[in-house]
């Protein structure tokens, strides 16, 4: 990697790294790109794109760019944010303008009901789907509990990550996907019998 990809990408991870908020957001990202490097299994793919859509692709969900407003934020469009900021964002730090198109379309389709038109945008939608499985599954989504609108009680995060089991795995796109799904599906399903087990049928 020659110096001008190290200048942008750090310019990048240092603005990301300003604007997380809550804090906890933040290390999602970086896993996202190993995640999404590791699934390539020494496919070729743009390296620029995967790193930029990793970095930027929750940028709408930060405190400070999404709204205030319990109204607005239930029908928040993060995804259409990022898309309308990460241009002049990638632009500013020195991004290859020619590959903006392609970090842009990865994002968009980076969700798991999307269809990715890419493989950069596979990469990343596997990536995100196995972020949503395992130990870290748990440990993000139950921090919302009692900060986000979404998760009141802790049986709503169960709830989610139950369905998180029951439909993600099956949306996998990649064999490497699959593959490194296995030990996550183990993992979240044991939490998930545990919890269901010790909570003696209260709703918590």
């Amino acid at each position: 990697m020659n110096s001008a990809p190290q200048q942008y990408r750090q310019a990048l991870e240092e603005c990301i790294r300003a604007q997380a908020s809550p804090p906890d957001k933040l290390s999602h990202q970086p896993r996202l790109y190993r995640l999404a490097v590791l699934l390539a299994e020494g496919q070729p793919f743009d390296d620029d794109v995967a790193h930029a859509a990793a970095w930027l692709h929750d940028l709408g969900v930060f405190i400070g760019h999404r709204p205030e407003d319990l109204q607005a934020l239930a029908t928040w469009d993060h995804v259409a944010y990022v898309t309308r900021e990460a241009p002049g964002l990638l632009r500013r730090f020195g991004f290859p303008a020619v590959k903006i198109p392609a970090v842009l379309e990865a994002i968009r389709t980076h969700m798991p009901q999307c269809e990715p038109t890419t493989f950069e945008g596979v990469l990343l939608r596997d990536a995100d789907i196995l972020e949503q499985l395992g130990a870290v599954s748990v440990l993000r989504t139950v921090s919302k509990v009692g900060r986000d609108t979404r998760f009141i009680l802790f049986s709503d995060a169960l709830r989610t990550l139950r369905q998180n089991l029951e439909k993600l795995p099956g949306m996998l796109r990649l064999e490497s996907g699959r593959r490194l799904a296995e030990p996550r599906i183990q993992t979240l399903r044991l939490f998930l019998n545990a919890a269901e087990s010790e909570s003696g049928g209260v709703d918590w």
